[in-house]
């Protein structure tokens, strides 16, 4: 009999402590119109950290919660935690591993997934996949964290785009669509441009490397605007072509949420109206790897995705790596 991967429910957490555009602007005076115009092409005008004694998996663990609850489920049902994220608790272990104990899902096993943001449409795919291979798993919790603010130096002005977030979905197998298909595309000659550079294996931690900064995220160079412009309307067609649908077929669509005129220009690009997407940039910021399943959560909560509705999500991280998933709602 076949398995299919069905959205049984999802939360999201948004931390409390804004940081709002008015407060960037005094921190950045010396850098004249800097926030005016990161606003102005971006629409993100505001974001929300979490303190400064948290990380990850406490961002992570509240919308795991709420995402069970919705399910109806408990911590004690869920089989496997995958989580997605470029800000974990640490380098190792595994920041699932950790949630997993904060959540009490004593029976789960974990697994983390590290493609930046592009981590959630990922972990969605591989956890589809293994709900239709493995008659055992029957819930599958995959969680997008994000806390990159707290890994940024608080004196480079990308802190515009990072807010702090956590989105979590709850899958289970279904007898018919569910998932539909998943594609991804990559090209690491971009992996120098944006990134933490010292702390792994390639330089591991020191004093120097600390006092020049390079155990915090920065932008080394800049990403051509083509990286999503092009590549995303390649993953939608690519999980199209996957899943033997036609673009115009498409209910409801989600991106990263970075940049509110890619969006648009992307939504123009594929043929499809903007009322059929959804952005949450310009109340939370940009929250990386959670920013799909925010968006995602946001908009089942307003009603704007409705039963039988075939779904795409699209998310885009640095390296760079770029994946789309598309379900059949239930």
């Amino acid at each position: 009999m076949t398995r299919f991967a069905s959205i049984k429910a999802t939360g999201r957490y948004i931390p409390e402590i804004e940081v709002s555009n008015d407060t960037l602007r005094e921190r950045f005076a010396h850098i004249p119109d800097f926030v005016d115009k990161m606003e102005e092409s971006s629409n993100i005008r505001t974001r929300w950290w979490a303190p400064d004694d948290w990380c990850a998996s406490d961002i992570a663990l509240p919308a795991a919660r709420q995402a069970l609850e919705r399910a109806g489920r408990s911590p004690n049902d869920v089989d496997l935690v995958i989580v997605g994220t470029d800000s974990p608790d640490f380098v190792t272990p595994a920041t699932s591993v950790v949630l997993q104990h904060k959540l009490g899902a004593v029976n789960a096993g974990t697994f983390d997934v590290g493609c930046a943001c592009a981590s959630f449409p990922t972990g969605a795919a591989v956890a589809a996949g293994l709900i239709a291979t493995n008659p055992s798993l029957k819930t599958v919790l995959v969680v997008g964290v994000y806390n990159m603010h707290k890994l940024a130096d608080p004196n480079d002005p990308m802190v515009f785009f990072y807010g702090d977030g956590a989105g979590a979905a709850v899958f289970e197998p279904a007898l018919e669509p569910g998932f539909v298909s998943s594609a991804s595309r990559a090209d690491g000659a971009y992996s120098r441009h944006w990134g933490i550079y010292s702390g792994g294996t390639f330089e591991p931690a020191s004093e120097e490397a600390v006092r020049e900064g390079r155990t915090t995220v920065r932008m080394v160079e800049r990403y051509p605007p083509e990286v999503n412009h092009e590549g995303w309307p390649k993953v939608v067609r690519s999980l199209a072509a996957n899943g033997g649908f036609a673009v115009s077929d498409i209910d409801f669509i989600i991106f990263t949420q970075v940049r509110r005129p890619s969006i648009e220009l992307v939504m123009d690009d594929l043929g499809l109206p903007m009322e059929r997407t959804h952005m949450v940039m310009e109340k939370w910021g940009y929250t990386g790897s959670a920013c799909v399943p925010i968006a995602l959560d946001d908009a089942l909560e307003q009603g704007r995705i409705s039963s039988g509705d075939l779904l795409v999500l699209v998310g885009s991280g640095v390296g760079y790596n770029q994946a789309g998933a598309a379900f059949r709602m239930p």
